[in-house]
């Protein structure tokens, strides 16, 4: 009988199951004790930055007159950023950066930095968001738990996911949409499913911390009711009103991200230095003030002590400015191309809400409803993420408007194109599929190159074909070949060669083929070459 145990339990192999059952649950315990703490740290400042927020827009609203210290503060800020903050100026970016390829880490002093600079920047009057702030506190924290523990390049990029999740999450009260934005932010088509449990736990966590601290966020009601029965049914001409709606959203969101590079590449071309640059734009806003004779436009935008002035939770109870939310783009394109810190997201949901209340009134729709469409339709498609943005709209608004949501956001993303607000972003899954694609593409790349490669090699109809070969107007792009710390020292020291072009790196493998198969060896030529194509 022992011998008939001892077989059966060598044939299950169950050695091995415990032996993984129990390497996982050391896994999982060892997350939980890394990614608690951290997440409720990350609450707790988020908790702390939105109290500091609240306090700086009321202190706006009390005296008037800071809005002429806006240029001076503005510089101020640049100026310190200039001086310690250089490596963590990209913001968001370099966080996205770092999750898709772990280096050197996100620098601490990101976190001060930025809580410092969108206070002030609120304090004085520029029109920015949140929600970039909560990102890089999350991001800075979890870069830094992650060199405390000494976290292997895998760990990293789940850590960095998590500590996004944290922020989004525990700024906006909406932990679920906070995790899937951190998978979904990543790359346009595609989600990371790897890191769900790690962001979810995370987001919840660093809600329940923030709340924990007495922060209640900005509730948000739609009246309307689609279906009285509380099913899931919409009239199928809503649902056609909500896709017209979502074209007009994903080009709204097109419009504020390309107008947003476009003026601050502007900017930075002609005032290269940062001080000089967000001083301009403090003087822009106040000029942009005294125009529109209004300063409605400035702050969050989410609520106002001016009666009548437009704000987020007025666009949901009856008819607004049908301009309002192209103002609040031109305030908020103005503020963060200078270089002011903060958010994007909360001036995209102030630019829906407008946007939509003044489609529902011309489409004869429900006006808080279609506020509510826009809301998060423009930031799905300006961001590239849908999902989080559905998912978003139905913590906000409830699951009873799931189906016009849904309808919205999907059909924002597709119309905005491969554009974004977040230009590290990679193109995964190209939204066109006739679209060629390279696989690892980031928006920033996508915006200044197009594909030049047509599948020929030394034969073929090249020049009936591609155009772009006989043409001397177009920018010249340079392909360098090996590894990347050559390439970017070949870069450094090549620089007045290089510039203007773009410059398109690979790092590829030199296949040795031979009867016993195919050998690779990392490519690391003594010398590298650049080669026009």
């Amino acid at each position: 009988m022992r011998a008939t145990f001892r077989n059966l339990y060598n044939e299950l192999n169950l050695a091995a199951f415990f032996r993984d059952r129990h390497d996982h649950a050391l896994s999982v315990l060892r997350w939980t004790l890394i990614l608690v703490p951290m997440a409720a740290l990350v609450g707790t400042l988020c908790a702390a930055f939105l109290w500091s927020l609240d306090a700086a827009t009321q202190a706006r609203f009390d005296y008037p007159w800071l809005l002429y210290l806006l240029p001076l503060g503005g510089a101020a800020v640049a100026l310190l950023y200039h001086l310690t903050g250089r490596s963590v100026e990209a913001g968001n970016n370099l966080i996205v950066e770092q999750i898709h390829e772990p280096g050197g880490g996100v620098p601490l002093r990101m976190a001060p930095l930025v809580f410092i600079g969108t206070i002030a920047t609120h304090l004085f009057g520029g029109s920015a968001g949140r929600e970039g702030t909560a990102v890089q506190l999350g991001g800075s924290l979890a870069s830094a738990v992650a060199g405390l523990f000494r976290l292997d390049p895998a760990s990293v990029r789940i850590l960095l996911m998590a500590g996004v999740a944290a922020g989004f999450g525990a700024v906006f009260g909406t932990p679920l949409a906070g995790a899937v934005f951190a998978l979904e932010v990543l790359a346009v088509g595609r989600i990371e499913y790897g890191g769900i449990i790690p962001c979810l736990l995370a987001a919840l966590v660093g809600d329940w911390a923030c709340h924990a601290w007495g922060i209640h966020h900005t509730p948000y009601h739609i009246t309307y009711v689609a279906s009285a029965s509380g099913a899931l049914f919409v009239e199928p001409v809503l649902l056609f009103k909500a896709a017209i709606a979502g074209v007009a959203f994903g080009l709204a969101g097109l419009v504020f991200a390309e107008a947003n590079h476009a003026f601050g590449g502007v900017l930075k071309r002609h005032i290269p230095y940062g001080p000089a640059r967000a001083a301009l734009g403090g003087v822009l806003v106040i000029a942009l003030v005294w125009i529109v004779g209004t300063r409605a436009y400035l702050g969050l935008g989410v609520w106002s002590a001016i009666p009548g002035d437009p704000t987020i939770a007025g666009f949901f109870t009856g008819p607004a400015d049908r301009w309002s939310w192209a103002l609040k783009m031109l305030f908020t394109v103005v503020t963060l191309s200078a270089g002011f810190k903060g958010g994007e997201v909360t001036p995209l949901f102030f630019i829906g809400a407008a946007l939509g209340n003044a489609l529902g009134w011309l489409l004869g729709a429900p006006l808080d409803l279609f506020a509510g469409l826009g809301f998060i339709a423009v930031f799905a498609g300006a961001a590239n993420t849908p999902l989080a943005c559905t998912i978003m709209g139905i913590e906000l608004f409830g699951a009873a408007h799931a189906v016009p949501i849904a309808v919205a956001c999907f059909i924002a993303y597709i119309c905005s194109g491969h554009n974004g607000i977040y230009l590290s972003q990679r193109i995964a899954v190209p939204k066109r599929a006739s679209r060629a694609h390279t696989g690892a593409a980031t928006l920033r790349m996508n915006a200044v190159a197009h594909n030049t490669h047509y599948g020929y090699s030394n034969h073929g109809p090249v020049r009936e074909n591609g155009s772009e070969i006989a043409d001397p107007h177009l920018t010249m792009c340079v392909e360098l070949i090996g590894q990347r710390h050559e390439l970017e020292r070949f870069c450094e020291a090549h620089g007045e060669i290089l510039g203007g072009k773009v410059i398109v790196y690979k790092h590829l493998e030199h296949w040795s083929i031979g009867s016993a198969g195919i050998r690779h060896e990392d490519a690391a030529p003594a010398i590298l070459a650049a080669e026009p194509e």
